[in-house]
């Protein structure tokens, strides 16, 4: 399957016209269309807008595969510097064992309801 094919598939899925699409996404119609007719692939500058509109991953849109190796679900993603703050406590959190994960997760709410009763 084409990423073309994969795109029209979740225009399909989600019950949007290509009219939607491209208003949504600001990629002209007939550019949308061509990639219907003549079998074509978006340029790579437009993968992340199609991306977000189809409320899919790169990965998903590119190979069919999420980075998980499943089928893509709606995802809500960030994307931060691995240097950063964020980028090492997710490094951290990603190179946990399971059980260490759910621990932390817990520690977190435990946290967060803490604050909340502070304020």
């Amino acid at each position: 399957m084409t990423i073309s094919d994969r795109i029209f598939e979740k225009l399909q899925e989600k019950g949007m016209t290509q009219k939607e699409f491209a208003s949504l996404t600001g990629i002209p119609e007939s550019t949308v269309s061509d990639w219907r007719k003549k079998k074509t692939n978006p340029t790579a500058d437009k993968i992340l807008v199609i991306c977000k509109a189809l409320d899919v991953t790169p990965e998903w849109i590119l190979s069919g595969i999420d980075a998980d190796g499943g089928r893509s679900k709606p995802l809500d993603y960030f994307i931060v510097e691995k240097n950063s703050d964020q980028g090492r406590l997710i490094d951290a959190f990603n190179n946990m064992q399971g059980r260490d994960k759910t621990y932390l997760l817990g520690y977190i709410e435990a946290f967060k309801n803490m604050q909340n009763n502070r304020d």
